[in-house]
């Protein structure tokens, strides 16, 4: 067993340290069940941040204007069932911000759903 002083000299967090670009999935069907109509596409928002602090680790998380275009194009009553979602973890530009790295969520349109995975992408940069 692993005493306590030799758990602490491992920093468990060196993962989260680093620039990453994956492509998720996001079932927003199952998020925003059961909610009225008129808190439908704001949730679907908040539920896209929460996915994202969830996978990249990081608080400070952006949503690009396409993907808001993508949420709402049906209306507030009619969120996408599914969404594909291209999220960025990135360092951040200012040196007083409290986050050194933040996650920008963009949307990446397909025709089918069927057959994807999580995949890790070549960042552009």
């Amino acid at each position: 067993m692993v005493s306590k002083k030799e758990k602490k000299g491992r920093s468990g967090v060196k993962a989260m340290k680093d620039v990453v670009t994956r492509e998720y999935t996001i079932h927003m069907h199952k998020r925003i069940h059961g909610m009225g109509f008129k808190k439908r596409a704001p949730r679907a928002i908040k539920e896209v941040k929460k996915f994202a602090l969830k996978m990249m680790g990081t608080q400070d998380v952006r949503i690009d204007t396409r993907l808001n275009k993508a949420i709402w194009s049906q209306g507030i009553r009619n969120v996408p069932y599914r969404l594909r979602v291209r999220l960025a973890r990135k360092r951040n530009e200012d040196e007083d911000s409290a986050n050194k790295l933040y996650t920008l969520v963009t949307y990446v349109p397909v025709a089918s759903f069927k057959g994807l995975n999580t995949v890790n992408v070549d960042s552009e940069e």
